[in-house]
């Protein structure tokens, strides 16, 4: 793409319905996009990229039968267009991104950084300026493979929930749920966009969504990496700060599940 000649053609790549509107909707508010796509998974990926030639491609690192390396390979990192990574964590991987200066966004998206990534992929395109990022991708991909060789046990993230909502089935990931709301036999997944009510006691929720989240009083579960700040209220309880400005409240009662999350003995 030249610069001025016409507006970006975007692909998002995931295999997370409620993962690729969060995307698009972030692109939708940046300016000289012309069309957006999206392909559920890594096959399809593949043939877009192929077939649609897109100017920079947003691609998820975990998806099921071909994932986000596995697209670079299959296409070739010598034809790939700019690539942000998107994922939800990957230790191997973010490792490898920033070892070799590549692109990434974790997990919910933080909008002013999907900005910045938004915009040097944007440059990256217009100016034709790709051979370090291919040079990069061409580095990651091998890098990441053998990491994930020498620990082929490691735990992989509970799978996604159901929830009926609006006569639909909205499947939701686990890293997509900022904090759960105690409803008696029901919770609140509380998700970018809104909250989706799903029938589950907060037991059965903190079971299933496993460590990364943190029971931090009866009637709420936060995901940890989901905290901006704490601040202290005094006698045990704290205010939890989320990225997307929600405050929360602990209970004294739960300090013992609080402290791994707060760094205190």
């Amino acid at each position: 793409m030249t610069e001025g000649a016409r507006g970006l053609d975007v692909l998002i790549v995931d295999d997370e319905p409620l993962a690729r509107r969060g995307v698009r909707e972030l692109v939708a508010e940046r300016p000289n996009v012309s069309t957006v796509r999206e392909a559920p998974g890594g096959a399809d990926a593949v043939r877009m990229i192929h077939e649609q030639r897109p100017d920079v491609v947003f691609l998820d690192v975990q998806m099921p039968r071909i994932d986000g390396f596995g697209v670079i390979e299959a296409v070739g990192a010598a034809a790939m267009p700019p690539v942000v990574f998107v994922t939800a964590y990957d230790a191997h991987a973010l490792r490898a991104f920033e070892v070799h200066a590549v692109d990434y966004l974790l997990k919910p998206v933080d909008p002013e950084r999907f900005r910045d990534a938004f915009d040097r992929a944007a440059r990256a395109a217009a100016h034709d300026d790709l051979a370090a990022l291919r040079a990069a991708l061409a580095a990651v991909v091998p890098l990441v493979r053998r990491a994930r060789a020498e620990v082929p046990n490691e735990v992989s993230e509970p799978r996604r929930l159901a929830v009926h909502a609006g006569g639909r089935v909205v499947f939701v990931a686990p890293h997509e749920v900022a904090w759960v709301e105690a409803l008696g036999n029901y919770v609140n997944l509380h998700v970018r966009g809104g909250a989706l009510r799903h029938r589950a006691t907060m037991e059965e929720m903190e079971a299933l969504l496993g460590t990364g989240f943190v029971r931090i009083r009866r009637s709420a579960l936060v995901r940890a990496d989901a905290v901006r700040w704490c601040e202290p209220m005094g006698k045990g309880s704290w205010v939890l700060v989320l990225h997307d400005g929600t405050r929360l409240t602990s209970s004294r009662y739960f300090r013992d599940r609080l402290d791994a999350l707060l760094g205190a003995g």
